[in-house]
């Protein structure tokens, strides 16, 4: 394996390997914001679970109770669903750049691996937005807009 010996190739091949760094800034700041999800998601099932597990609680709210924690459990299901596409995607924007510039930077064929693995990394940050979507949606069908409490 042969590298380009002059400086101009290096600088070109680090420029080109730069460009996915920044559809990792926003991989990075996607997790962050999911992760805090995922906390809220914790923190509110084990209040409930605590509440069950100390009994006295009558048994129309002890339902609800559980219907919430079903839905607390597919929440989170999609937050971690989430995590993990965005997790598959920097790994591939990772290779991504490393491809790109081992492409620049060397005699070797890596075009078609480092587009494959750009597109792949894209494809999971949709479908992580596609989960985070979701995990929204489900999440404001628990709030109780306006509704007054049953006595």
């Amino acid at each position: 394996m042969n590298f380009a010996p002059d400086l101009a190739t290096v600088t070109h091949g680090i420029q080109l390997a730069v460009a996915p760094v920044f559809l990792l800034t926003a991989v990075s700041g996607m997790i962050a914001a999911v992760a805090g999800r995922l906390a809220r998601i914790i923190d509110r099932a084990r209040l409930l679970e605590n509440r069950l597990e100390a009994g006295g609680v009558e048994e129309t709210r002890a339902i609800k109770m559980y219907a919430e924690l079903q839905q607390l459990r597919h929440r989170g299901w999609l937050v971690n669903s989430c995590i993990a596409l965005l997790t598959f995607c920097a790994m591939l924007i990772g290779m991504t750049i490393i491809w790109l510039f081992l492409g620049e930077t060397s005699e070797l064929p890596t075009l078609k691996i480092a587009t494959v693995c750009f597109l792949s990394g894209v494809v999971c940050f949709l479908l992580a937005l596609v989960c985070f979507l979701a995990e929204t949606l489900l999440a404001t069908q628990l709030l109780k807009f306006a509704e007054l409490p049953v006595r």
